[in-house]
């Protein structure tokens, strides 16, 4: 068994095989990535290498971490995952958190994002051999005794009926929104668009609305996302785009288009690929009803008030910030 100490060391170690990957291998894996999901782009692959590594792996923050929790890991579980898909390595949160609890690991890896997390885990068995024991893929998850699920809300009543009577945490689809106060300053703005362009928009902390005042000057807005018009060169996502905006122009719905990206009034919290919501709202009360309304729903929201995301970090989440606000590694450390 690895204690502790060990599995700290071990995935500090993980952050610098990472950092120093030569260029030839992370060339090779990023044509094994896109092969696989041509979503994964080059850029969107190391964005999510370099945020594990520096905001997951740094020795000091998995210290801080794990020192709030007690392990009771004398009979260690077989803790079922099934992982997402939507970005690079969105599960690697899972997968850490089951390993460092000292825990084993059965995931069940999305047809979307297998060679990136299988790349990972093979470079922290590279770092302790002993890992191998302790990571298991698998199609099914029958030996598990306690899971994870993220996926759909359709699939979440699937998992919640099947894994009625083992410990379970189920996941639901979610989004994040972004609340403006009409003064941003050009800086903002700019900021803002990484919560809504990176990964495509795919993840569930991108923002898909907007929250704005009445009367909203959404040109100045779009102006400052224009750094962003080379996402209409990639092949599936100006695909969606033509899409979107036939539809738009079809039933003559009112919208603002950039090139790129496409603009309309909707209630709906879910927007496709390409297409951004956003509401209005009047008073401070409003807005507040209005998030409350949609809380269950949404997984950040981005402003720049206190509490909230500051612009240009909705995917530079931290060890805490836990998916659905379920913190799995309290999860973990009571199984067993």
């Amino acid at each position: 068994m690895i204690n502790l100490a060990q599995r700290i060391e071990n995935f500090s170690s993980l952050a610098q095989k990472i950092a120093n990957l030569p260029k030839s291998k992370r060339s090779h894996l990023h044509e094994r990535v896109y092969a696989e999901n041509a979503w994964f782009s080059s850029s969107d692959v190391d964005f999510a290498l370099e945020h594990i590594s520096s905001h997951y792996l740094q020795d000091t923050l998995l210290h801080d971490w794990l020192s709030g929790y007690e392990f009771m890991t004398e009979k260690p579980q077989k803790v079922g995952v099934v992982m997402a898909g939507n970005i690079p390595a969105v599960g690697f949160h899972d997968f850490l958190s089951v390993l460092l609890a000292g825990h084993v690991l059965h995931a069940k890896l999305s047809s979307q994002d297998g060679v990136l997390m299988r790349f990972l885990a093979d470079l922290l068995i590279e770092i302790n051999p002993a890992w191998q024991s302790h990571i298991v893929w698998a199609e099914r998850l029958n030996e598990a005794e306690a899971y994870i699920a993220t996926g759909s809300d359709n699939s979440a009543r699937y998992f919640s009926y099947y894994f009625a009577n083992k410990p379970h945490i189920i996941r639901q689809n979610r989004n994040s929104v972004a609340v403006l106060q009409g003064d941003e300053t050009v800086e903002e703005m700019e900021s803002l668009a990484k919560d809504v362009f990176l990964y495509f928009g795919k993840g569930c902390r991108s923002v898909s609305k907007l929250l704005v005042p009445k009367g909203y000057d959404f040109v100045p807005l779009l102006d400052s996302w224009q750094s962003y018009s080379f996402l209409s060169d990639h092949h599936k996502y100006a695909n969606n785009y033509g899409y979107q905006r036939s539809i738009l122009l079809l039933n003559q719905t009112p919208h603002f288009d950039n090139g790129f990206l496409l603009l309309k009034e909707d209630i709906a919290q879910t927007s496709p690929i390409s297409v951004l919501h956003y509401t209005f709202y009047g008073s401070p009360a409003h807005l507040q009803s209005v998030l409350e309304e949609n809380k269950a729903k949404t997984q950040c929201i981005v402003s720049r008030e206190l509490g909230h995301v500051p612009f240009g970090k909705s995917q530079l989440p931290t060890l805490t910030d836990f998916a659905d606000g379920v913190d799995t590694m309290l999860f973990l450390s009571r199984l067993g």
